[in-house]
């Protein structure tokens, strides 16, 4: 039997081929048969999720309620000293030097990604802003948002910190960080479906020793991590009400 593999699509397109040398290594050490299905969208990677497609997937911090508590998934492990946060930026021309400067009508450059527009409005509300007084542009990716931040068609960008700090030097030395999130608790997972919750344990004890051995630190250096750190049931269902809480 053959099982599904997926990435959230916002993670380093720099890591890109580190996922297939991934999901190669894995399925030697598993002995399973896994194929790795990237989505080039949230729209088709939701969809996948949706038709309990996907088996083994590297979810961001804000789908984890859905896959927790609709689909049965169970964490695995994180990336260690990896967080999922949330950067606002402008352009580097742009006069703003903090969020409280901003006025009513600003236009916001964002991602279909739920939870860091989510996160990204609520950092905006110490200057009174929200959806009711902002214009919203939504863009496939990050780079785009970026690219609407340069071309003056929006004032601010919302970005997963992970992949601002993996722009260009060229790109980022044209923007300006404007404020970043402190959460610390919100982070990606390797999550475990249903079909292979069986093997959840030999999973987990694999990837936590992955960098004991030269080929599989290899790997790890292929996805820009240093290691895996286990995500026990109480981290994820804290992390899932902290996400709850702050979308009230």
């Amino acid at each position: 039997m053959s099982y599904m593999f997926s990435v959230s699509p916002d993670f380093k397109t720099d890591n890109l081929s580190g996922w297939y040398i991934f999901n190669t290594w894995l399925q030697k050490q598993t002995g399973k048969a896994i194929h790795l299905e990237m989505h080039n969208d949230f729209q088709s990677h939701w969809l996948a999720l949706g038709k309990d497609e996907i088996d083994l997937v590297y979810a961001n911090p804000y789908s984890a309620s859905m896959l927790v508590r609709e689909k049965g998934f169970l964490p695995l492990v994180k990336a260690a000293d990896v967080c999922g946060e949330t950067v606002i930026a402008v352009s580097a021309e742009n006069p703003i030097e903090n969020v409280e400067q901003l006025k009513t009508g600003t236009k916001i450059a964002s991602t279909i990604c739920p939870g860091v527009h989510m996160m990204g409005m609520l950092m905006l509300e110490p200057a009174d802003l929200d959806e009711n007084n902002t214009t919203i542009m939504t863009e496939d990716s990050f780079v785009l948002v970026a690219k609407q931040l340069l071309n003056g068609n929006a004032d601010v960008g919302f970005f997963l910190a992970e992949t601002y700090d993996d722009l260009s030097n060229m790109l980022k030395k044209q923007l300006k960080l404007l404020v970043r999130s402190q959460i610390n608790v919100v982070h990606h997972s390797l999550m475990i479906g249903p079909k292979l919750l069986d093997k959840r344990d030999e999973f987990r004890k694999i990837l936590l020793e992955m960098n004991d051995d030269k080929k599989g630190q290899g790997v790890l250096d292929s996805l820009g991590f240093t290691g895996w750190e286990t995500v026990e049931d109480e981290e994820m269902e804290f992390m899932i009400d902290l996400m709850d809480t702050l979308t009230v």
